[in-house]
């Protein structure tokens, strides 16, 4: 939730003392982590001590939907095994189709990954550079910790949404601690540096909206322009 890699290489080197299978959830890994968007084992280059891969199609891939990668045998175990599959329906075939058209761009064109670094890495430095905290992301996922309450928060992507024209995710108690605020930013390939300038001069003008206590008390529906 807050960015922040696991530590995947360690994991995979107990190993040598205990017998078991890794299984990882790296939604936000995939396609955008390592040197060809693998996911975060292929950055931390221990790809062969993960035994079982779970990705999803709504982050890099933009559409719905998900997949588990491993060998043959388990993934067939799966497939007739878990609960979740035996309603389960197939994805719609145009989303199938667009999904292999952007894996197919995720292999050729690793400009866009690299352009989604850069845009995330400078939106990043900027937030810090203007006193926010985003914690210890070493991802392009971008938190921003504020301290409020539920109205506060959800006051607060009202604002941004309807008045700076910005999209965030709001994340609160109890996935965090009471008190605290994570506003989850989103860079992709396709933003600008204009976009990062217009973004953090928003953020810095609710910091100050924040302190002043312009969204405490107030409904999201009913706040001012």
């Amino acid at each position: 939730m807050s960015g922040a890699q696991g530590k995947l290489k360690e994991v995979v080197n107990l190993k040598s003392k205990f017998n078991f299978r890794l299984m990882i959830d790296d939604a936000h890994g995939f396609g955008t982590m390592g040197a060809t968007g693998a996911g975060t084992h292929e950055a931390q280059d221990c790809i062969d001590g993960v035994d079982i891969y779970f990705g999803t199609f709504a982050k890099s891939m933009a559409g719905i939907g998900a997949f588990i990668a491993s060998t043959e045998e388990i993934t067939n175990y799966f497939r007739y095994n878990m609960r979740s599959q035996i309603f389960a329906k197939s994805l719609p075939m145009p989303m199938v189709v667009g999904l292999r058209k952007r894996l197919e761009l995720l292999k050729s064109q690793p400009e866009m990954r690299e352009k989604l670094w850069f845009i995330a890495k400078t939106l990043q430095s900027g937030l810090k550079e203007r006193g926010f905290d985003i914690g210890v992301t070493d991802t392009m996922v971008t938190p921003v910790f504020l301290k409020g309450d539920l109205q506060e928060a959800t006051a607060i992507t009202m604002d941004l949404r309807e008045n700076y024209g910005i999209f965030c995710s709001i994340v609160v108690y109890p996935v965090i601690p009471k008190g605290l605020i994570m506003l989850r930013l989103i860079p992709t390939a396709l933003h600008t540096i204009e976009d990062v300038n217009r973004t953090l001069d928003a953020y810095s003008e609710l910091a100050v909206k924040l302190e002043k206590g312009h969204y405490k008390g107030k409904s999201a529906t009913l706040l001012p322009k």
